[in-house]
């Protein structure tokens, strides 16, 4: 064979599209790129191939025509930057991957079964060993093979001839430049996933895929010519090769099916890093160094830098150009948690008062004080090192410099020394300069027919009797500063005085809907403590006074209004506690109507099912934030209530929303309950605003959560708790200084539960670097992936689905091929190649894709999924971490004496056992899956009956025994309700039962039942994408 490529051989006498090392057939490329990107257009790839262009607009698989107003969008101007960059995609183009001219028909040919196929895949997925050793050992020279499985040159992956030896490789336009830059983390390496996906067989001449309609792939994907439009034709019969018409002489012999446990897994990564930080103290004193994986017990040691616990960000080292960041394609964010709980064997946040002047800062730029600012001038100057301003320190705050020209009284001020900190605010930083008042909480219930008859009513009640002891209160007070208000209603609010000195509480109705006011001033918002008997009183009256209700309708926006009202004519801030069952139909300011419409999914107009309804709850929103009131929603619904608008109030002022499904006291009453104690107890601030600064080259541009933002700096929460996290993305405005580093200072002003102004300040130092290497060696894949969420959930509001899961596979392609291309060492095209950083990346990117908003199927509730959608919004990273990777714990062979929980195991099927008891659990749902041939033992000691065969279907707790194994279990599953955010209703599931279907959809690394594609088999859709693309 000649060393030129397929010169003489007959099918390859034309030019081929899409073949390695081939110019002829190519043409001049069209310029569009292949996808947009949040800031612009990718420049790291040339344009691919005529062949392999995914024809824009007339195709399915085309890319996605500009949308304006969303995230993912290219030509958006957000905050001005980003002109239009590219001209609109032509209206017709050639058909999908055919050639200019002569169609191939000699070529066209079925291909085998999907499942032949996939073997076929799979078999020739040679997988190396990844990332040997730690982060920092420099790979071996480019010379060597030891990225490669095998030292000899490796088996022929489909499409890649055998090599002779000595013998160039043909693929030539294939293979990698010379690694460029220092060393760099070691990579993962896997052999040949040179296929394409099973699918029907190839359409149209030539056995490429036509534009057009084509069969639809499943919900999970792009749909797309093909199931992921294939870009070139399956393996033909008889023969291996990934091209059409590639002899099967070529291919190698078939290797033996993949073996699952040799892709990355989560597990392993998550238990390796427990091993190497887990219990070690981090200490957060070097610029940009990565902190511990979120699922790592640590302990965090403030010495200069915000801990991770408070903010964690995509990537700590930033690429240091524009230009740079938009060949990578990685985007640059910062996850914030300003009221993060801090284990207790951690500092809690000092406090710093500098009296009547206030909180020093910058002039020019309004930086707080803090780590980095330099004094100079014998310590009576500082340089700002956000704006490079130089300032006079002030007099009472002036101290001499030691021989290093630092402080001399460094260690004894917080603002110097630490990362995170907090100021007492002056009168300055406070609404209409006056001092706030304490917040309160209104309790608001809904007491329409369905919550009186099913019991909801009478348990509000009961539980609020003890709850209201345990409101939160400042350390080392006594009792809460918080006061409380009650209302209850229906198609009218009614209103209770329950001032102290009554002798019985007093009700006052509210009928005008339209103009809803507080009737009363004095005694609606009352302290607990001293309005203890008239209070349980009430809560002993409502559920009798409204026994014989016949009213089933409610209203909604009226009663959030009463709340903002109050909280007005009591002149301070506060939360509404909202229990509510129903679509609120009665004639009133934001009825809503049904408008679920199952025939949108899986069409461009899906996205309304997202769009909360405007007008009247918009404004409630805006009200809601200047008065510094949230609002958390319970609701009880048996049918479609709209979710999408009525928790939109929730969503935009820093509340919750938590959703019961057909509510019944027996099954489900615990874990409301658990959900309210939380909800009531946790430590919480008011009234906020947060300004994130950044150093002089970069700064924040887009801000995701339960926010609200009336400009494009101040983000507005009219209350956040500890578990609310918001996302900030960052751009580059100039070159950052690989020498100085960039800045971040994010400062939170609030008002605490006793009624005080503070400042919260968290600060962070990440470096900056011209190399890529740098960067991916500094991404951390918990913080990007839940960038991606936010992005991806808001983009749906704007965006067909079928776009938005397209860019995501697309970025993901971009990022990785990019690291191919320009950091990783060269080796065979068949091979994927991973950072270390982001080996499993891909698995948290396809369970995104697999999740209810981002899948259009008719079977998923419309509600639920616009739940999940405006939950994400405000997690942190811990929680969609967990969301998108539940954790499955194996109990049957658990240690019961010992204080560890069992090792998680792949969250895939392969991983559970008939003989085994598992535990299944995501931070919203838990699952006890007990296998068929469960042991009759293990039945007795956990539910104290024979054989499984006895066990009820509806059973929602375990029974308290007196065994090892029944308390183990117990504590296990207690802890883990203890220790996530929302309560989880424990659901126990029989193998081979109907209720272990929603089971299933939480191996997230199967195949979806919902549609969308197994670990492997996007994995291998990910390889194909980025070959594309180096191609």
């Amino acid at each position: 064979m000649s060393q030129q490529g397929y010169v003489a051989a007959p099918p390859y006498s034309q030019a081929q599209p899409g073949m390695g090392g081939y110019q002829g057939g190519f043409g001049s490329g069209p310029t569009q790129p292949l996808y947009g990107h949040y800031g612009g257009p990718p420049q790291a790839f040339t344009a691919p191939p005529a062949g392999m262009m995914k024809s824009p607009v007339s195709s399915p698989a085309g890319m996605p025509p500009p949308q304006v107003g969303s995230s993912y969008n290219p030509n958006v101007q957000q905050n001005g930057a980003h002109p239009q960059r590219y001209p609109a995609p032509p209206a017709v183009s050639p058909a999908y991957g055919q050639p200019p001219h002569a169609p191939y028909n000699s070529m066209a040919s079925t291909a085998p079964p999907a499942a032949q196929q996939l073997t076929n895949q799979m078999s020739a997925m040679n997988m190396g060993s990844y990332a040997p050793g730690p982060m920092q050992s420099p790979p071996p020279p480019t010379g060597s093979v030891a990225q490669q499985p095998f030292q000899a040159p490796p088996p022929p992956a489909m499409g890649h001839p055998q090599m002779l030896p000595g013998q160039q490789s043909l693929h030539s336009s294939q293979q990698m430049p010379p690694q460029m830059g220092p060393p760099q983390s070691p990579q993962m390496s896997m052999g040949g996933m040179g296929s394409p996906f099973p699918g029907p067989p190839p359409s149209g001449p030539g056995g490429f895929q036509q534009p057009g309609p084509g069969p639809i792939g499943p919900p999970g994907y792009p749909q797309q010519a093909g199931q992921f439009g294939g870009h070139m034709a399956g393996p033909q019969q008889g023969m291996q090769g990934a091209f059409p018409g590639t002899p099967g002489a070529l291919a190698g012999p078939p290797q033996k099916k993949l073996d699952p446990d040799s892709i990355p897994s989560i597990t392993q990564i998550i238990q390796d890093d427990q091993a190497n930080q887990g219990g070690q103290v981090f200490s957060t004193n070097i610029r940009g160094q990565v902190p511990p994986l979120v699922t790592t017990d640590f302990t965090a040691q403030d010495q200069g830098n915000a801990s991770p616990r408070f903010m964690r960000c995509t990537t700590y080292s930033l690429p240091s150009t524009a230009d740079l960041a938009k060949q990578c394609q990685v985007p640059l964010a910062c996850i914030i948690k300003p009221f993060a709980t801090l284990p207790k064997n951690e500092t809690p946040l000092y406090v710093v008062d500098h009296g009547e002047t206030g909180p020093i800062r910058c002039n020019r730029c309004k930086a707080y004080m803090c780590p980095y600012m330099q004094f100079i001038d014998g310590g009576r100057r500082y340089q700002c090192s956000f704006c490079n301003c130089v300032n006079e320190v002030p007099a009472f705050f002036f101290q001499h410099l030691d021989h290093m020209g630092r402080r001399v009284d460094f260690y004894e001020r917080p603002e110097l020394s630490l990362g995170s900190y907090e100021f007492t605010a002056t009168i300055d930083y406070c609404k209409n300069n006056k001092r706030p008042n304490p917040p309160a909480y209104i309790f608001m219930i809904d007491v329409s027919y369905n919550n009186v008859k099913s019991g909801l009513v009478k348990l509000i009640c009961d539980e609020l009797k003890t709850l209201l002891e345990k409101l939160p209160r400042e350390e080392g007070e006594e009792s809460s500063a918080i006061k409380v208000g009650f209302v209850t209603y229906n198609k009218v609010l009614h209103f209770y005085n329950v001032k102290s000195a009554l002798a019985q509480p007093q009700m006052m109705v509210v009928s005008d809907t339209e103009d809803v006011f507080v009737p009363l001033l004095d005694g609606f918002l009352v302290n607990f403590q001293e309005s203890r008997a008239v209070i349980c009183s009430l809560l002993d009256q409502i559920p009798d006074m409204f026994a014989d209700t016949n009213e089933s309708e409610t209203v909604f926006a009226p009663v959030i209004q009463a709340g903002v009202e109050a909280f007005k004519a009591a002149e301070c801030s506060g939360k509404i506690f909202l229990f509510h069952s129903s679509m609120p139909t009665a004639e009133a300011p934001g009825k809503l109507k049904n408008r679920d419409d199952k025939k949108l999914v899986n069409t461009e107009k899906e996205k309304n099912l997202f769009q909360p309804q405007k007008g009247v709850y918009e404004q409630l929103s805006k009200d809601c934030v200047a008065q510094g009131c949230c609002v958390d929603l319970f609701l009880f619904p048996s049918q479609y209530l709209d979710l999408a608008t009525m928790g939109d109030v929730p969503s935009h002022t820093g509340g919750s929303v938590y959703k019961y499904n057909n509510f019944q006291v027996e099954t489900d009453g615990e874990h409301f309950l658990r959900d309210l104690r939380k909800d009531v107890q946790k430590s919480i601030g008011f009234d906020a605003i947060m300004r994130v600064r950044t150093s002089t080259g970069f700064r924040a541009t887009d801000f995701f959560g339960a926010i609200h933002m009336n400009n494009t700096t101040d983000v507005e929460m009219a209350a956040v708790d500890c578990d609310k996290a918001l996302t900030v993305e960052f751009k580059h405005d100039d070159t950052l200084s690989e020498e100085t580093g960039a800045l971040v200072q994010c400062a939170f002003l609030y008002t605490t539960i006793s009624g005080q102004r503070r400042l919260r300040i968290h600060n962070l130092s990440l470096n900056c670097s011209s190399q890529l290497s740098e960067l991916y060696k500094g991404c951390e894949t918990d913080s990007l992936i839940n960038f991606f969420a936010k992005s991806a959930y808001r983009a749906i509001l704007s965006q067909p689905l079928k776009n938005v899961r397209e860019i995501l596979v697309n970025q993901t392609a971009h990022m990785l091929a990019c690291y191919r291309k320009n950091c990783a060492t060269p080796s065979a095209a068949s091979q994927l190649i991973l950072p270390s950083t982001m080996k499993v990346f891909p698995v948290y990117m396809n369970s995104l894709m697999k999740t209810a908003p981002l899948v259009s199927s008719t079977e998923l509730s419309t509600d639920d999924r616009a739940h999940l959608r405006q939950s994400v919004m405000a997690m942190g990273v811990e929680d969609t971490q967990l969301l998108l990777y539940p954790r499955l714990i194996p109990l049957h062979n658990v240690d019961v004496g010992g204080d560890a929980l069992p090792a998680s195991v792949r969250c895939s099927e392969e991983s559970l056992a008939d003989s085994g008891m598992f535990l299944l659990e995501n931070g919203h749902s838990v699952f006890l899956w007990l296998g068929q041939a469960s042991p009759p033992d293990i039945i007795q000691s956990i539910f104290n009956l024979p054989s499984l065969a006895h066990l009820q279907a509806n059973m929602f707790s375990l029974p308290e025994l007196d065994n090892p194994l029944s308390k183990k279990v117990r504590s296990i599953i207690n802890g883990l309700l203890e220790k996530r955010p929302n309560s989880m209703k424990l659901v126990i599931v029989r193998q081979k039962d109907k209720p272990e279907l929603l089971f299933r959809q939480f191996l997230v690394e199967d195949k979806s039942l919902l549609g969308g594609a197994s670990y492997q088999d996007f994995l291998c859709h990910v390889h194909r994408e980025i070959r594309q693309l180096l191609t």
